[in-house]
């Protein structure tokens, strides 16, 4: 029988995507060699995932990142977006282990899960530059930049998740 979503569940899936596209948009560092930007979307893609599950973690990264490159004038690498950052969102909920009863945003698999969403992130722009710029080498001047998008994503997110853990926020998501 297929599980049917309730109105919470979809108005906080919603709300989540909003979060993740604005939260991509607000704050662009350009990166010129790359014709890219930086952004704080990579640390809410990871807060959410690990919070809420990958369900929630694959629509709010994919759907909120795509619309956001799309708001943003990047309309060639929505598609590309969508799938790199539904996948990472996807990695991310499915080896965490907090929604398991592990509430310890820095347990072993918190940790595992957000390094392999950065670096399935990081490669999936590798190869999604691939495609549309038609040359390996030449998507590969975009690493840097993504590994520094990355790493900057995910101090931010051990920042906030320390202060969630400090906070006792996680009794309230039950």
């Amino acid at each position: 029988m297929k599980e049917k979503m309730t109105t919470k569940q979809l108005c906080i899936g919603g709300l989540f995507i909003a979060i993740v596209c604005l939260c991509t948009m607000m704050l662009q560092i350009p990166v010129p060699a790359t014709s890219g930007y930086i952004h704080l979307g990579d640390s809410v893609i990871l807060i959410i995932a690990v919070f809420f599950g990958w369900k929630y973690g694959m629509l709010a990264g994919g759907i909120g990142s795509a619309l956001a490159d799309l708001f943003s004038g990047y309309p060639h690498w929505v598609l590309f977006t969508l799938i790199i950052k539904g996948t990472m969102g996807l990695l991310i909920g499915s080896v965490s282990d907090f929604d398991r009863g592990n509430r310890n945003i820095f347990s072993a698999r918190n940790v595992l899960a957000s390094v392999i969403g950065i670096a399935c992130m990081v490669a999936g722009y590798l190869l999604g530059g691939t495609v549309l710029k038609g040359s390996f080498a030449v998507a590969l001047t975009s690493v840097p930049s993504n590994i520094v998008q990355g790493i900057g994503g995910l101090i931010i997110y051990y920042v906030i998740g320390f202060a969630f853990e400090k906070a006792k926020i996680f009794k309230l998501l039950n």
